[in-house]
């Protein structure tokens, strides 16, 4: 399975860390530079002058009010990428512009598209609401991953490994004991995975934090909007407890986590990841907690996907994989990506080197 998909939208940072410094990351191949207006605005363009592609990313390139001066030999740049002023001529070369990026910033996340921009709809955007609302505390990261991002898809559509690779944190023996249901939007494109455990081991992640004993109903409910952002909403409740027929849930604890799994090469990824809750909002203990916790198990998933995909890679001939009940969401997104990267493999831009 491909892990870059052409025309699409992907997260590229958090809001917080785009300022008026400037900011580089790399994002499906191509060297993105970002950073804020005087206004506040984000914007993102090809992190490469044009005169001998130098980083505008690299010192001593610098932000002189809203352009971007080039620490090589000074060409500068406006903030819609266009050269505005080349050293040793008034005249600009009329092709003396960076390639401009539509870049929108949403529920804590800065989204960027990777494509056509005549094709980017910002209403294709999926929205987390809950990373950047009221009634809700989040905490969040990123780590960089040393392996392709369809890996990432597998590890998180298939979350019976928690039992085994996150045991003490969030795994228990119930999660890779209880059958799941998978359904397909085929309209929506949209993978949903659901995991129902009505009588579960508490495990630490959530025994600490939420301050539940003895056993819970769990419930694990997968949102993936492919090619790159997955939800999981999690509930957490005393046994019995069921929600009310308004909707209500006063007994149960809810969390959201968040991941944004955005290629940075082929065989790369940034692994944004967050968590949001709907109690103890003020409380700094349980967000360090939390925020210790989830950096945890997203390292471990981390490690074990390193090490994958050296595997996957040293396996020239390749191999034929055996696929039970479990994979079934995984087999579903990888379905999805496939058809989304063959209707936009036509259009497909270069990366930027």
């Amino acid at each position: 399975m491909t892990s870059i998909v052409a025309n699409q939208w992907y997260v590229a940072a958090y809001g917080r860390e785009v300022g008026r410094e400037l900011f580089s990351r790399t994002i499906c191949g191509e060297s993105i530079l970002f950073w804020r207006t005087e206004a506040g605005e984000v914007t993102a363009m090809s992190d490469r002058c044009v005169h001998r592609r130098f980083p505008l990313s690299q010192a001593p390139s610098h932000l002189d009010g809203d352009t971007v001066v080039c620490g090589y030999h000074g060409f500068t740049y406006g903030s819609d990428g266009v050269c505005v002023a080349v050293p040793g001529q008034t005249r600009v070369p009329r092709t003396a512009r960076l390639k401009a990026y539509p870049v929108v910033e949403q529920d804590s996340f800065v989204w960027v598209f990777i494509g056509d921009p005549d094709r980017a709809d910002t209403t294709q955007i999926p929205r987390a609401p809950w990373l950047a609302q009221d009634g809700w505390t989040t905490v969040s990261g990123m780590e960089p991953l040393a392996a392709r991002a369809s890996l990432l898809v597998d590890n998180l559509m298939d979350l019976s490994h928690e039992t085994y690779l996150h045991g003490g944190y969030i795994g228990t023996p119930e999660v890779a004991e209880t059958p799941i249901t998978t359904e397909v939007d085929e309209d929506a494109g949209i993978v949903y995975v659901s995991r129902h455990m009505d009588d579960a081991e508490c495990p630490p992640f959530y025994a600490t934090s939420t301050g539940l004993t003895g056993r819970i109903a769990r419930w694990q409910d997968i949102e993936f909007t492919p090619p790159c952002l997955y939800k999981l909403h999690s509930r957490i409740a005393p046994v019995g407890s069921v929600p009310a027929a308004d909707g209500t849930d006063p007994d149960a604890f809810h969390v959201e986590v968040v991941y944004a799994i955005t290629p940075e090469t082929e065989n790369s990824t940034h692994d944004f990841w967050a968590v949001a809750r709907d109690f103890a909002l003020d409380d700094a203990e349980v967000s360090a907690f939390l925020h210790e916790n989830n950096r945890t198990v997203v390292l471990q998933d981390v490690v074990a996907l390193d090490v994958l995909e050296s595997v996957i890679a040293g396996e020239a001939d390749g191999y034929q994989e055996l696929s039970i009940n479990i994979d079934t969401g995984g087999l579903a997104a990888r379905r999805l990506i496939n058809r989304m990267a063959g209707e936009g493999a036509e259009a497909r831009v270069p990366a930027a080197r």
